[in-house]
C-alpha cells in the first residue's frame, strides 16, 4: 500500500516537474520571439511603463492633480523662464500640475481602452462564433445587424448615446465597447467558417460532440489568436476615441482626470501656454504608437500567413 502511495506521489511530482519546464520554455520562446522584433520590444516596454505608471500614480505623482493653486497659474516648464523644479512640466490655467494629471490620466485611458475592447470582444466572439458555426437563418440576422451597426459612423452613435445617457467613465465603456464588437464579429464569423470546414471538427461531430462543447474546445482556441491581434491595436484606436470624446466634452467629466480633459482644458492656451495640450498629446501618441507596435508584433508572431510571408 505504501509503495502505491510513493509512486502515485513521485507519478505526481514528476507532472509538476514537466508542466513547470513546458512554462518555462513557452516563456523562454516568448521572450526571444520579443527581442528578435525591434518594434515589438520598443511596444513591449512602452505599454509596460505606461501599465506601471497607471498602477503606480499615487506614488509617482508629485502632486495631487486636482489641487488649484491660484498662485501658480500657467507656469511654464521648469527649462523655462519662469519655471520651477517643483512643476516639471509646468502648470494650467487653474495652477494643477500638468505632469500629475497626465499620470493620473493614463489609468482612465487604459481603463476605458480595455474594458471597452474586452466588453467589444465578448460580444464579438458570441455573434461571430454562433454566426459562423450554425449558418443559415441565424447567420443572416445577425449579419445584418452587423451590416445596420457598419452603416451608422462610430463618433455619430458615441456623440448620441452620451448625449442621451449622461457622460462618465461607465458609460463610455459601454458606448464604446457596443460601438466596436462588430470587427470581432466579422473577423471571428470568417475564421469560424474556416475552422468549422477541418477534419477534426468533422470527426468531433461524427462521434456525437454536442456543438457547444466543438465551439468551445475546438473552434474558439482557433480563432483567439485573430482576437488578440485586432483586440491589441483596437485598444490604441479606443484611446484615441475616449480622447476625442473627452476634449468634445462628451467623456470623462471633471473632477476625473484624462488626457482629453486635460487637451480641452489647454486648447484655449495653445497661443499662449503650448505645454498644457502639448504634453498629453505628446502621452497619448507615445502610448498609441507603443500598443501598434506590439499589435504588429503580435500579429506577425501569431499569424502563421504572415510568417510565411517573411
Amino acid at each position: 500500500m505504501s509503495a502505491n502511495l510513493q509512486s502515485h506521489a513521485a507519478a505526481e511530482s514528476d507532472a509538476g516537474v514537466i508542466k513547470s519546464r513546458k512554462k518555462t520554455n513557452a516563456l523562454s520562446r516568448w521572450t526571444k520571439l520579443l527581442l528578435k522584433s525591434k518594434t515589438g520590444t520598443v511596444g513591449f516596454i512602452i505599454v509596460l511603463l505606461v501599465c506601471l505608471v497607471a498602477a503606480f500614480a499615487n506614488f509617482l505623482a508629485p502632486h495631487d492633480p486636482a489641487a488649484i493653486n491660484p498662485a501658480k497659474m500657467l507656469k511654464p516648464p521648469s527649462w523655462l523662464e519662469g519655471g520651477e523644479k517643483a512643476y516639471l512640466l509646468g502648470t494650467d490655467n487653474l495652477g494643477r500640475d500638468i505632469l500629475s494629471r497626465i499620470i493620473y490620466g493614463s489609468r482612465v485611458s487604459l481603463l476605458v481602452g480595455v474594458a471597452s475592447v474586452i466588453l467589444a470582444g465578448i460580444i464579438g466572439i458570441i455573434v461571430g462564433l454562433a454566426s459562423g458555426y450554425y449558418g443559415g437563418w441565424l447567420d443572416s440576422i445577425l449579419m445584418r445587424i452587423v451590416d445596420s451597426f457598419l452603416s451608422i459612423p462610430n463618433i455619430l452613435f458615441a456623440l448620441v448615446f452620451l448625449a442621451v445617457f449622461g457622460p462618465s467613465v461607465p458609460t463610455l465603456i459601454i458606448v464604446l465597447g457596443v460601438t466596436n464588437w462588430v470587427a470581432y464579429a466579422r473577423i471571428v464569423r470568417g475564421e469560424t467558417l474556416s475552422i468549422k470546414e477541418r477534419e477534426f471538427v468533422r470527426a468531433a461531430r461524427s462521434i456525437g460532440v454536442r456543438n457547444v462543447k466543438i465551439i468551445s474546445r475546438h473552434v474558439l482556441p482557433n480563432v483567439i489568436s485573430s482576437f488578440i491581434v485586432i483586440s491589441t491595436l483596437s485598444i490604441a484606436t479606443t484611446i484615441i476615441l475616449e480622447a476625442s470624446l473627452s476634449f468634445l466634452g462628451l467623456g470623462v467629466q471633471p473632477p476625473t482626470v484624462s488626457w482629453g480633459g486635460i487637451l480641452s482644458d489647454g486648447r484655449d492656451y495653445l497661443a499662449t501656454s503650448w505645454w498644457l495640450a502639448t504634453f498629453p498629446g505628446v502621452a497619448i501618441t507615445i502610448t498609441v504608437l507603443g500598443i501598434i507596435f506590439l499589435g504588429d508584433w503580435l500579429r506577425d508572431v501569431l499569424d502563421p500567413r504572415s510568417q510565411s510571408r517573411s
